[in-house]
């Protein structure tokens, strides 16, 4: 599976951009601030229908303009797909695959498998732990259709518990019934994410390890570790145990929502003890890990956008990630760079075909 072609219209600094790939490598070069890593977000719409870096869709569209379209043509099990991405002011955001109009875009998820190493990716070990949990549902949701849609329940039933605790502590009243059908829902949910997380986890922190053993030379050893309070205990006797805290807190304080996962380097945190470039390697391993993982499962090599990784990477570790991908194991990878030289010097070491647009 490949991109051979994406116009875009009215898309961020665009008004209007066609390109035509190389199956195999393309780059993007030239200044910041010139739309490199706009073309990779365009790409990445056309895999899950929104922005990587914009929450607000809106602000995909070109100042002064009041609509934005991504057309995007890919060769897919020998057919021709279409994929079209669009989004006028004051409306829905249109998905079509071949014309037909998508009812629900988590129907597409999964379609075009992606994955996406960009600078932001840092927020992953600065932020807090719902960044890394929307990284694993991101991963077993391309996979898992069935688990998005018990992901969707499980936060639905949990915004219905926490209204009802906001208006046990207004009305200074409580009932213990509605409580408990809401606990039971949870548990229900809750058990079944965990469950799926836990085994996922198991078959991805393996691989992640081996990618981060060649990138760093095995120079150092890190660890990635799954929390979660349902390790030790069922949620329904955790939400019994904890409702006199969720009623002073009116919120759950918890469940499933609270996992996280653990990034250490030498057992410290890598966040307080990692230098720049070990977190950039910890980072890159996580996100080829989860394109070996998909490929795996899907059985089809996903797209692999490169925006601006090489980046505070000292030569040694650039020269492995080159080496990784340099073989039948990657499909399609779109590279972002400010170095031109840089960028057609690691290239043209791949002996692979490719192809540089100079923005």
């Amino acid at each position: 599976m490949y991109l051979k072609k994406i116009s875009l219209f009215n898309f961020k600094n665009f008004s209007e951009a066609n390109f035509e790939f190389e199956h195999k490598i393309n780059c993007f070069v030239g200044k910041n601030g010139v739309g490199k890593t706009n073309v990779l977000d365009a790409i990445y719409h056309l895999s899950f229908g929104k922005s990587y870096f914009n929450t607000l869709a809106v602000q995909n569209i070109k100042h002064g303009e009041d609509f934005f379209v991504i057309d995007g043509e890919f060769e897919k099990q020998e057919r021709t797909e279409n994929i079209l991405c669009s989004l006028k002011k004051g409306q829905k955001k249109i998905l079509k695959r071949n014309g037909k109009i998508y009812e629900k875009f988590s129907d597409h998820l999964g379609f075009i498998p992606l994955v996406i190493i960009s600078p932001t990716d840092v927020d992953l070990i600065r932020e807090g732990s719902e960044t890394r949990r929307k990284f694993i549902d991101s991963v077993i949701s391309q996979l898992d259709s069935h688990y998005l849609q018990e992901l969707i329940q499980y936060q639905k039933v949990l915004s219905q518990r926490n209204a009802l605790l906001k208006y046990f502590a207004v009305n200074r009243v409580f009932e213990t019934g509605t409580l408990e059908i809401y606990n039971e829902q949870l548990d229900t949910f809750g058990k079944n994410i965990f469950e799926k997380r836990k085994e996922f986890l198991n078959d991805f922190i393996p691989i992640f390890n081996s990618f981060y053993q060649n990138i760093s030379n095995s120079s150092e050893t890190v660890q990635l570790e799954y929390e979660s309070q349902l390790e030790n205990q069922d949620l329904l006797s955790l939400l019994q145990e904890n409702i006199n805290k969720d009623r002073a807190l009116q919120y759950t304080s918890v469940g499933i929502h609270k996992d996280d996962l653990s990034f250490n380097i030498s057992h410290y945190p890598i966040k307080k003890f990692g230098s720049q470039g070990q977190q950039k390697s910890f980072l890159i391993a996580l996100k080829l890990a989860q394109f070996e993982f998909v490929k795996k499962q899907s059985g089809e090599k996903p797209i692999l956008l490169f925006d601006d990784i090489f980046d505070k990477l000292d030569e040694t570790r650039v020269a492995k990630i080159v080496e990784m991908v340099n073989n039948d194991d990657f499909g399609q990878l779109f590279i972002s760079d400010t170095h031109s030289d840089r960028t057609e010097n690691i290239v043209k070491s791949t002996h692979q075909s490719y192809k540089i647009f100079n923005l």
